[in-house]
């Protein structure tokens, strides 16, 4: 395909998802913050949380930088870009959803 024939996004589009990655992306990062002040200590169960949390916000900041890149208007990059996060977002909520479990099994116990 001609770099000219593909398909463009819509710039306003393309900046409004910048400004939602990067919103979800900051309560994410908060909510590890939160996590890691909890006054519950560590244990082993909370390695695969810690992990799901990890590769979500990784996930989302490459979402970010690749959304930042001119080429993001792209088609193609763009979709790239989205796919990536969405899948940054249900690890991130996997994450979560695991740290709510784990804390509430770790005070039942």
């Amino acid at each position: 395909m001609n770099p000219d024939d593909e398909q463009l996004v819509e710039i306003l589009f393309r900046n409004g998802t910048i400004t939602v990655v990067g919103i979800l992306l900051s309560f994410s990062l908060t909510f590890v913050i939160q996590w890691v002040n909890n006054p519950i200590p560590w244990q082993l169960a909370d390695v695969p949380t810690l992990m799901l949390l990890t590769a979500g916000i990784v996930h989302q900041g490459l979402a970010l930088r690749k959304l930042l890149h001119h080429d993001s208007l792209q088609r193609r990059v763009y979709d790239g870009a989205h796919r990536l996060f969405e899948r940054g977002v249900v690890m991130t909520s996997a994450g979560v959803f695991s740290a709510i479990v784990v804390d509430f099994i770790g005070l039942v116990t």
